[in-house]
């Protein structure tokens, strides 16, 4: 259901008010209440939710950090402080991992059985279903994110994840292998220990979900950091995990800084494995570090630039919309959004023009307002990388055809931008952006579409809208990425595997491939005594 979800929402696109409408009936909003104007010129309204956890989450207890330090995290709709948040460092990250490797070596996680474990994550999910409408709340105060997108979409989406990975924990089983003599040959699928995992901030509780909910179905421990932008949502919902029944020390969460709390689990001699979603950039110095300390093994979600092909057979007004909402939602910042979109010349003009109708068309404003599509940026340095990115593309000669400017004087608000005439090598369609900016290429042929998609470093995702069936196989079967949708775009469910080629990563997240990332295979043999066969 929360896949069909996403996929209405994405191909409506919230293309006016009367289509946001919908999502967000039948919805408490008990305690929202007008309080001025934004930058953007509309109300800004009081989140519905207060902040109740800002420490760091050890062995099942919120403790302050060691130092006692704080770092504020801040409101993307004003740039104001919400909360004051723990800051941890490497003394805090030894005692999390000390934690967990006792939670892992002594505790009753990994003792219980796996039907146990089993009903304490769908107690877990239950609970996030209970409080969905505040976890949503926090999201959209801490992230920028649509009101609606976290209520309807991401939060149903997370819960749905943990209930899938709630079914997978007492499935996890061996083979018997056939062996020449009289042997026996088992192979067990053990938890591989202690997990170090690490989470962006432009979806930080859905990937929550994809670092936690394999983990702990396996029998691992966990030591989390959140992004230092958008903390509040995970303490919040790890709480819950507590309150399910997990036992202390088996989910640990320490807020703070890349360089300090990142770089020590990385490098962590006690942490048997890293999980990482962020940059192309920091996940090169993730695997360093791996490297350097204990060769943990690393699975790695980075980056992307992904190509939308366009066909030339393609209905335009369904195309213009779909290309849309691949670049636009979340604010653009999304790691497999559609940020080249390749048309064919066939219908190239005719699609720019209902591009830029479209991208004017886009409600910008209080992510907590009805109707409202786009909401404000992640922070001050995201706002002024994707400024720069804008006025590179004027700089280089593409056609700026609406947008490429602030909205309001507060907050961190963009109009969403469309240029056409882009190059392959200009800046705007090489590097990744994360921002509300389109980018509209001509192609002739599939031969050379093909050829331009693939030249990039990534390999995350890729979109292709046709009515052609060959062309599809053709297309799916040439692009070099992970994912490709076919006349949609980022339908995403528990049970389909994400992850990239080339420099978007290694290995998987979601779906039965996720658990490979967190079991050790042991092969055990025994000899036979007078077998009855061989």
């Amino acid at each position: 259901m929360a896949a069909r979800r996403i996929s209405s929402l994405l191909s409506q696109s919230f293309s006016s008010s009367s289509a946001a409408a919908p999502l967000l009936q039948g919805r408490n909003y008990k305690g929202i209440r007008r309080l001025g104007t934004t930058g953007a010129a509309e109300e800004l309204i009081m989140p519905p939710v207060k902040v109740e956890h800002t420490q760091l989450l050890i062995n099942g207890k919120f403790v302050d950090s060691a130092s006692g330090k704080t770092f504020p995290t801040l409101d993307p709709r004003t740039g104001e402080v919400i909360a004051h948040v723990a800051e941890g460092d490497l003394e805090d990250v030894n005692r999390a991992v000390s934690a967990a490797r006792k939670a892992f070596d002594e505790g009753p996680w990994l003792k219980m059985s796996a039907y146990e474990r089993s009903k304490i994550l769908y107690r877990f999910a239950d609970l996030i279903e209970k409080h969905n409408d505040e976890i949503a709340a926090l999201e959209t105060w801490d992230n920028g994110k649509p009101y609606a997108q976290a209520a309807e979409v991401e939060i149903p989406l997370l819960t749905r994840l943990i209930r899938y990975f709630a079914g997978w924990a007492d499935k996890i089983h061996g083979l018997t292998v056939p062996a020449d003599g009289p042997y026996h040959v088992q192979t067990l699928h053990e938890p591989i220990g202690v997990a170090g995992q690490i989470i962006p901030w432009n979806f930080p509780l859905l990937i929550y979900g994809w670092k936690i909910g394999p983990a702990l179905a396996c029998g691992n421990t966990i030591v989390l950091k959140t992004s230092e932008q958008t903390p509040l949502s995970a303490l919040y919902v790890s709480n819950l995990s507590y309150e399910a029944g997990l036992p202390d020390g088996v989910l640990n969460v320490v807020s703070g800084r890349g360089p300090t709390v990142g770089a020590a689990i990385a490098s962590h001699m006690d942490v048997d494995k890293i999980a990482f979603t962020g940059s192309t950039a920091t996940g090169k110095f993730v695997l360093e570090m791996s490297a350097k300390s204990n060769l943990k093994p690393v699975t790695l979600e980075l980056g992307g630039k992904s190509p939308f092909i366009i066909c030339e057979d393609a209905d335009v007004d369904q195309a213009v919309e779909l290309a849309h909402a691949a670049l636009f939602f979340n604010q653009g910042q999304c790691c497999c959004a559609g940020s080249r979109t390749f048309v064919h010349e066939r219908v190239y003009d005719e699609f720019v023009e209902k591009a830029k109708n479209r991208a004017l068309k886009r409600v910008v404003g209080d992510p907590f307002k009805k109707g409202v599509e786009q909401g404000p940026q992640i922070d001050s340095l995201q706002f002024e990388k994707i400024m720069k990115y804008i006025k590179y593309g004027i700089e280089e000669g593409a056609t700026l055809e609406s947008g490429g400017e602030r909205v309001g004087s507060k907050g961190y608000y963009i109009q969403p931008t469309v240029f056409s005439d882009v190059k392959d090598d200009m800046l705007i369609a090489t590097e990744e952006i994360f921002g509300p900016v389109q980018s509209i290429l001509k192609f002739k042929d599939l031969d050379e579409v093909i050829r331009r998609a693939n030249a990039t470093h990534y390999g995350l995702a890729a979109g292709v809208f046709t009515k052609s069936l060959d062309t599809a196989n053709t297309l799916t079967r040439a692009l070099k990425a992970g994912t490709v949708w076919v006349n949609c775009y980022d339908i995403f469910h528990a049970a389909i595997p994400f992850g990239g080629y080339k420099m978007s990563g290694q290995g998987r997240v979601k779906g039965v491939y996720s658990l490979q990332n967190y079991l050790q295979v042991k092969a055990v043999v025994t000899p036979l005594k007078n077998p009855a066969w061989l």
